[in-house]
């Protein structure tokens, strides 16, 4: 799927034509420098690699520097490879915003918000004293029983239990495009998409 890197500034909403308010996240997509080439012949399948928000030369490795040397660009922040482009790109092409219309639907990927540490009831659902799942009896929030008696003798792996949550990588599909803008390089697409204010997001269709 072809597509862009891009970064997310936050949530907005705004009216369509019948008055209906729907809400929308805007994304800083590209431009997208073309940082490499993959070919059949040297790589065994076809793709490009785009680079996204350029990086300080102090901050990046000598392996970078050369990597971007030899694309004609600075060091980027992000890279991804992307397959399935209709035309032909070289080395240090840029790829805009254009590349997407309105009223098509995208596929957005990205790392989800960090909550930390969190309970079983945030983190799975459980229902609490209310319902006194699992064995619960009066402590609030508290997982119950987690495992049987003297058989199996161990606690079950995949138990659903207290622990970090989120900073998973999420995929929203079919968010459609609702706005274009090319000259501040900016995507408005319907709906919300994982990660927090400006995360870096890939962006396919």
């Amino acid at each position: 799927m072809s597509g862009l890197i891009g970064k997310k500034i936050g949530m907005t909403s705004i009216f369509d034509e019948n008055g209906k308010n729907i809400p929308c996240t805007v994304i800083e997509a590209g431009p997208c420098i073309v940082t490499q080439v993959r070919t059949e012949e040297v790589d065994g399948y076809k793709a490009i690699q785009l680079g996204f928000d350029d990086a300080t030369e102090k901050s990046a490795t000598k392996a970078d520097l050369g990597h971007a040397k030899k694309a004609g660009t600075s060091v980027k922040r992000k890279i991804a490879e992307f397959k399935g482009f209709d035309k032909e790109y070289k080395l240090g092409d840029a790829i805009t915003v254009e590349h997407f219309i309105e009223g098509e639907f995208v596929d957005i990927s990205g790392t989800s918000k960090g909550k930390g540490f969190q309970g079983v009831v945030k983190r799975h659902g459980f229902g609490g004293v209310g319902q006194a799942t699992h064995g619960q009896h009066n402590r609030l929030r508290a997982p119950g029983s987690i495992g049987a008696a003297s058989y199996p003798a161990r606690v079950f792996k995949g138990m659903k239990m207290a622990g970090r949550m989120g900073t998973d990588k999420v995929k929203v599909e079919n968010l459609r495009v609702l706005k274009v803008v090319p000259e501040k390089n900016l995507l408005v697409v319907k709906g919300c998409v994982p990660g927090h204010k400006n995360a870096y997001v890939i962006i396919q269709k």
